[in-house]
Parts: C-alpha cells; sequence; structure tokens
C-alpha cells in the first residue's frame, strides 16, 4: 500500500519520504478502530527502523503517535450444542428460485467455519480441486495476505462433505475440477458469494434464541471462527495440553505468521479461566 502511495505521488528516492508524506499516507488510508490504524502505523514504523539499521536513511520520518485503543466488545463464543443447533437450522432452509440446496451448502460451510476456523471467504472460495479425500484435507489457496495453507479435517467433516459431493454428483453430475464447491446455480461457476453467507447468518442466529452476555457484540458469521480458536484453547487444557507450546501449530492451521495475530481470536472466557486456574494448582 505505501510503495502505490509512493508510486502514485511520483516519490522516487527514500530521501523524499517526509513526515509530512507518511502522515498523508496514513490519513489517505481511513481506519475506522485503533487498533486496524495502529497496525498500519506499526508495519510502517518497523519499515524505517529498519532502513536506519541497513543505513539507508539517517532517521526514521514516521513521527505519527498510535491512536489510544479503548475496550471493545467481546465476540459472541458458540459452545457445540449452540453450534449444532445453528447446523441444524441452516440444514432445513428451503430452496428458492434463485437458490438451490440451500440447506445443504449452508449447514456445511458453517460446519467448515466453526470445526476448521476457516474465514467466510475461504469457504466461498473453495473448489472441488481443494477438496482432498484421500489425504483428508482442504488446500486454501491464496488467502488474506496471499497466504496458502492444507488444513486436515477429521472424519465427521469428511463424512460430510463425501456425502455433500455424492448428492451434488448425482443431481447435477460432478463438479469439474476449478468449478466452485458452493454455487446455487443456474450458473455453476459462480461461487457463492461470502456476504450472502454472512447475510443468511444474520436471519438464523435470532432463531436460535441465544441470550447474548452483557458486554458481547451480537452474533456475526466471524464468530464462529473465534469460537474455534476458543474451543480449540479449552480443549487443550482440559485434555492436559501446554497451549503455550501449541500457539503456534493453531496459528499455522488458522493461516497466521505468528501467534500475536491468533491471540486476538483468543477471548478470556470463564471456561477458560477455570482450566487455566486448575492447570496453576
Amino acid at each position: 500500500l505505501f510503495d502505490h502511495y509512493l508510486v502514485d505521488r511520483k516519490i522516487n528516492a527514500i530521501t523524499e519520504i517526509t513526515p509530512a508524506v507518511v502522515d498523508a499516507f496514513l490519513a489517505s488510508r481511513p481506519r475506522s478502530r485503533p487498533r486496524s490504524y495502529n497496525h498500519l502505523l506499526s508495519v510502517v514504523r518497523r519499515l524505517f527502523k529498519w532502513l536506519v539499521r541497513q543505513q539507508r536513511v539517517a532517521q526514521t520520518p514516521v513521527q505519527s503517535q498510535a491512536r489510544h485503543a479503548t475496550a471493545g466488545q467481546m465476540m459472541f463464543l458458540f459452545d457445540r450444542v449452540q453450534a449444532q443447533q445453528l447446523l441444524k437450522l441452516a440444514a432445513e432452509l428451503p430452496d428458492n428460485n434463485r437458490a438451490r440446496n440451500r440447506g445443504r451448502i449452508y449447514s456445511l460451510t458453517f460446519a467448515l467455519m466453526y470445526g476448521l476456523g476457516l474465514r467466510v471467504g475461504e469457504v466461498a472460495r473453495l473448489c472441488r480441486q481443494d477438496v482432498d479425500l484421500e489425504r483428508d484435507l482442504l488446500v486454501i489457496r491464496e488467502t488474506k495476505f496471499l497466504k496458502s495453507r492444507l488444513v486436515p479435517f477429521g472424519p465427521k467433516l469428511g463424512a460430510r462433505l463425501r456425502e455433500y459431493l455424492q448428492q451434488q454428483t448425482e443431481s447435477a453430475g460432478a463438479l469439474a475440477p476449478t468449478a466452485p464447491l458452493f454455487s446455487f446455480g443456474p450458473n455453476p461457476s459462480q461461487a457463492i458469494h461470502p456476504g450472502t453467507i454472512s447475510q443468511t447468518f444474520h436471519v438464523l442466529w435470532p432463531r436460535l434464541g441465544l441470550k447474548v452476555p452483557t458486554g458481547a457484540m451480537p452474533p456475526r458469521v466471524h464468530c464462529l471462527r473465534h469460537s474455534f480458536a476458543v474451543g480449540t484453547l479449552l480443549r487443550w487444557y482440559r485434555s492436559g495440553i501446554n497451549p503455550q507450546q501449541r500457539l503456534w501449530d493453531l496459528s499455522t492451521f488458522m493461516g497466521h505468521v505468528h501467534p500475536a495475530s491468533t491471540a486476538v481470536y483468543l477471548t478470556i472466557t470463564a471456561e477458560l479461566l477455570e482450566s487455566a486456574n486448575q492447570r496453576f494448582n
């Protein structure tokens, strides 16, 4: 982003990058949340610290200060029973003139998000060739920050995927390797849109009768990914695994380059505190 900004302004030398240029770049990338703004500022600041160490510039032009971040609302976390209820409701969705197999598609997309911690865009972009039933894994291609990864799945999700593909083959023929895994038709080459998945989630969750805890935001589809992260941590605690030794595994699984990015998802719940306290004792 910074490089494109400099090219557009015809700034061709590092020495031309002044504090005013850096401030103008930051202002050109509006960030509503302090954390997002501070992250962008931090990336640019680290770049120039490196340039100073490499003696490419005498001093850093980054003089902007981080924004004060107030405590945000907690993410709503689905437990196993609530997630099962969501999948059941999704499976009961009827078809309409613009969408066929709505129940099967939405139930499986939510299951992949909750069971594997996938982003909604990652689920929507899956193609048939991304489902490896021989090795029981998904290939997530060029997702956020153009990273790709392999995501193994267990027997329950494997059975759901096999059943879905079998039903797809029986009703409309086998999918081509590059065909979207989830498509409503009549154009089978058009993948389901992430926004459509999100809208359907917002239609369904009020029907679950969930009680939103004080201080938590109403559920949104990204909560399923958060729920996966916290649920994994809780299972590790309860099975005697030291989470500190496994955070790199969780980060890799979720497509993060460092556990610090994963920590954003690890909302501290009463169950986590109880399990951590038992481990400490």
